[in-house]
């Protein structure tokens, strides 16, 4: 059995994800991490997940305390606690699943020299559908780029910090890679005023936020004539949670190296 790990366990990802590792098969619970003087700490990681028992994991307000209790670490937390978390994971052999989104330049260089001497996974986006639609994009962008307006646009709930989201971001990365262009030379993050004529070298990004929206993303490549929409709407945490732990169980056969969810899947 994969023994996991999953930090932020009281937040509504870290709920989802017990649960995950609860009904994979192959895996179990090997410690649940909160926050300091958070009101589920101490609690059964059963009862924190809502799951009706017990599971004979008590939450705890420190990794390094339970680091061998556990094999991968699943962490969706914020860029500085995962960047420490990775710290850990190294010093002690350990492989790291990271959803975490919002990463500067700067921490992904961290996050990569981490990744040389352990197995990690990094993904914006731990769903099957959107990496899928990851490879559409590729297809559309080769087709109809040089021809198209490209937008992308996203809404999330109202309690996400980062915009755009990890995963718009990822897409507009794909389209652009495809392109043969930089992706920090050709985003547009919004517009206001008297913009002008749309530059055709250019990748939109709008974002919305409201509501409990767990996660919503349109690519749009937009022709004279006809406009092409390429959408992903998750309806569950659920979706991401399960991504999760079979990227942990799968990352559990590599050393070292840094993946993402489509090396998981093999496309």
């Amino acid at each position: 059995m994969t023994r996991i790990a999953v930090t932020g366990a009281a937040g509504r990802m870290g709920r989802v994800l017990i649960q995950a590792v609860d009904a994979a098969e192959g895996a179990e619970l090997g410690a649940a991490i909160v926050l300091p003087g958070d009101p589920m700490l101490g609690v059964d990681a059963g009862a924190i997940a809502g799951l009706g028992k017990e599971l004979g994991v008590k939450s705890v307000a420190s990794l390094e305390a339970v680091v061998n209790d556990f094999d991968v670490l699943i962490d969706f937390t914020s860029p500085a606690a995962t960047l420490e978390n990775l710290k850990l994971c190294v010093a002690h052999g350990k492989r790291h699943v990271i959803g975490t989104t919002g990463l500067s330049d700067a921490q992904k260089a961290e996050l990569q020299a981490g990744a040389e001497q352990t197995g990690v996974v990094f993904a914006p986006n731990y769903s099957v559908g959107v990496n899928l639609c990851l490879n559409l994009l590729r297809m559309a962008a080769s087709v109809m780029g040089d021809d198209s307006d490209i937008e992308v646009i996203e809404m999330h709930h109202r309690h996400k910090v980062d915009a755009p989201s990890g995963t718009a971001l990822r897409m507009g990365e794909v389209v652009a890679e495809t392109m043969g262009w930089d992706l920090n030379e050709v985003a547009c993050y919004g517009r206001e005023g008297q913009t002008g004529a749309r530059p055709h070298k250019q990748i939109g990004f709008e974002t919305i936020r409201g509501g409990d929206v767990v996660g919503d993303h349109t690519v749009m490549f937009a022709t004279e004539g006809e406009r092409v929409e390429i959408t992903h709407k998750a309806q569950s945490r659920m979706t991401f949670a399960k991504g999760a732990v079979r990227s942990a169980l799968w990352v559990m056969k590599k050393d070292q190296g840094l993946y993402d969810m489509q090396d998981v899947l093999g496309f």
